[in-house]
């Protein structure tokens, strides 16, 4: 274990010799020998943000042994005050856990939409060729085959959790590791120091403005990752990024790519496809419904590539990927069909129906909600979107943690417009079992928005959830 001394020692501090056990911004985390990080909340519209330095006191009585903090304070433990303790919190993880990400190479992926997916499939392709590979993303961490999971509903993690995953991935015989990275992520330091052999920016769409403000703002935080990479991989058909294609040391992917897609077709075994790039024109299958994720095969195959792996690899792993868990997850074909996904925008909402109109013989019916504490804009765009493109709609609830389920079903219905295809049931699990009992032969059913997560934030409580068992069992009960 690292002494205080070699910590306090990053920021010209000098301390005792004291062993730390653990450096924490959670003071439910804190155990005895930690050095606590103090954090101001993050100011949203929707939320009256937390504040790590009211619960100092309670990270001392828990047996911290240091605190950090932004605030001028006297303690009876060493105090290091800074000028931005998420920055701090960053490098002192980093340090704790002996800077892993020096030890890997990295692939980095941020954007609007996609990012999930091409983690998923470039994860596989390099573990399918060099195994163990880690990665961390939105439906949990993977090392080598061993698979882990965190609380909550982070696409990346805080920086302490991120430091100690890099860790057990190098302690793992890892050499090589996939971050998906978020714009929140990026904007409050939780990659902070974190370099990536290749970086890829797949897209930019209207989201989370409540953060940062502006489109402006948002892709500028994206553009962080780029600016930390070695060489990038862009989309070339995405008006955010196109421009980034003209910087040296990149590959851009579409239409307009480097890396194209030509003769697509879709079965029902997946995508079937060419692909002409800078390492030759040559065929792949990858069991995935949607042509947009054609491009995000394309996004993962040219980042492995540069990462070294052939163009026999890369044709062998596709035809093995096992798919994205709560990504158009297909549970039943017939009579109806089942599908779990995790779309929770309106942008994500239209891409998903969109994809599933042209093989839906009747039907389309979603079922879906709107979190709380989020940009208000999301349940506007999900009512809408439901409104143009699903025969039916079936608003239920979404994690709306402190904010009032009844105002956000009835948003999301005001913005819908038909009172005669939308129905309000606020018991995700009424909805559930509504839909299926509701459905016709041909009928497709989309379940949105809760995916691949583990729980249910209902109010102040948390619940264990599983969505696609829910579906299972819903369709055991009807037959």
């Amino acid at each position: 274990m690292p002494t205080l001394a070699q910590l306090f020692s990053i920021f010209g501090q000098t301390a005792s010799a004291l062993e730390v056990s653990g450096v924490t911004h959670d003071s439910r985390l804190v155990q005895p020998g930690s050095v606590f990080v103090a954090i101001p909340g993050v100011p949203l519209p929707s939320r009256r943000p937390s504040d790590g330095h009211d619960y100092i006191a309670q990270a001392l009585e828990k047996g911290a042994v240091a605190i950090v903090g932004m605030r001028d304070l006297k303690l009876g433990v060493p105090y290091l005050r800074v000028s931005d303790s998420r920055a701090a919190l960053a490098d002192l993880s980093a340090a704790f856990w002996g800077y892993p990400a020096q030890k890997l190479e990295l692939l980095g992926i941020t954007g609007s939409k996609g990012k999930t997916t091409v983690a998923a499939l470039a994860h596989h392709l390099l573990q399918a060729a060099h195994p163990p590979v880690g990665r961390l993303s939105t439906v949990g961490i993977q090392i080598g085959a061993e698979e882990l999971s965190l609380p909550g509903h982070f696409t990346t993690p805080e920086a302490p959790q991120v430091q100690e995953m890099l860790h057990r991935c190098v302690v793992a015989g890892c050499k090589q590791a996939v971050l998906e990275v978020s714009s929140h992520a990026l904007a409050l330091e939780r990659v902070r120091g974190i370099e990536y052999t290749v970086g890829i920016f797949t897209n930019l769409y209207e989201d989370h403005l409540d953060l940062h403000g502006s489109m402006e703002n948002y892709f500028a935080e994206k553009c962080k990752l780029l600016e930390r990479s070695r060489f990038a991989i862009v989309n070339s058909d995405n008006e955010w990024t196109r421009p980034l294609g003209d910087r040296p040391q990149t590959w851009i992917y579409g239409s307009r790519g480097d890396w194209q897609v030509q003769n697509l077709v879709e079965s029902t075994t997946g995508l079937h496809f060419e692909v002409i790039s800078p390492t030759g024109r040559f065929p792949v299958q990858v069991p995935l419904v949607g042509r947009f994720n054609a491009d995000n095969a394309l996004a993962a195959m040219a980042a492995t590539a540069r990462m070294g792996l052939s163009v026999e690899q890369i044709q062998a792993g596709l035809a093995g990927f096992p798919g994205v868990p709560g990504r158009m997850q297909l549970i039943q074909s017939q009579p109806f069909r089942a599908i779990v996904d995790f779309a929770h925008t309106g942008a994500s909402l239209q891409a998903a129906l969109e994809t599933l109109r042209p093989t839906t013989q009747n039907r389309l019916v979603v079922v879906i909600g709107a979190a709380g504490n989020q940009d208000p804009s999301r349940r506007t765009g999900i009512g809408k979107t439901a409104g143009q493109l699903a025969d039916f709609a079936i608003f239920t609830e979404e994690d709306h943690r402190s904010e009032s389920l009844e105002v956000i079903l009835h948003t999301m219905a005001q913005a819908h417009r038909d009172p005669h295809r939308y129905v309000l049931i606020p018991d995700r699990l009424e909805a559930i079992h509504y839909a299926v009992a509701q459905a016709q032969p041909g009928d497709t059913l989309l379940f949105a928005g809760k995916g691949h997560e583990r729980t249910l934030e209902r109010g102040t409580e948390i619940i264990p959830w599983n969505e696609v068992e829910e579906v299972r069992k819903a369709l055991r009960d009807v037959k």
